[in-house]
């Protein structure tokens, strides 16, 4: 895990915002048909639209946090869900705790 990756991945506010989404997707997020938010996570499509924000720049910005091991996509038929990857999130809290 590249610490440099992972706090560029943290310095944007609605980067900032979607992981925080992630953490409780049941307030943020309407019930999605096809998909829990436990198991498989968030609709891209629902993160887009939330954010307010383009296809492209939301794909982009899920693309960095998945980079820097902060979230985990899965793909079920056309759609990519997203959740955030508690074992990455966890060495960022090792890596902060014993190196900063």
């Amino acid at each position: 895990m590249d610490q440099i990756e992972i706090f560029k991945a943290l310095s944007n506010k609605t980067r900032l915002q979607i992981l925080g989404w992630l953490k409780e997707p049941e307030l943020h997020f309407p019930e999605q048909p096809n998909a829990d938010f436990e198991n498989v996570g968030v609709c891209v499509g629902q993160i887009q639209l939330k954010s307010g924000l383009s296809q492209s720049t939301i794909s982009e910005y899920l693309s960095i946090l998945q980079r820097a091991d902060l979230i985990n996509s899965t793909r079920l038929g056309q759609w990519t869900y997203y959740k955030r990857n508690k074992e990455g999130l966890k060495k960022l809290s090792n890596i902060i705790n014993t190196e900063l």
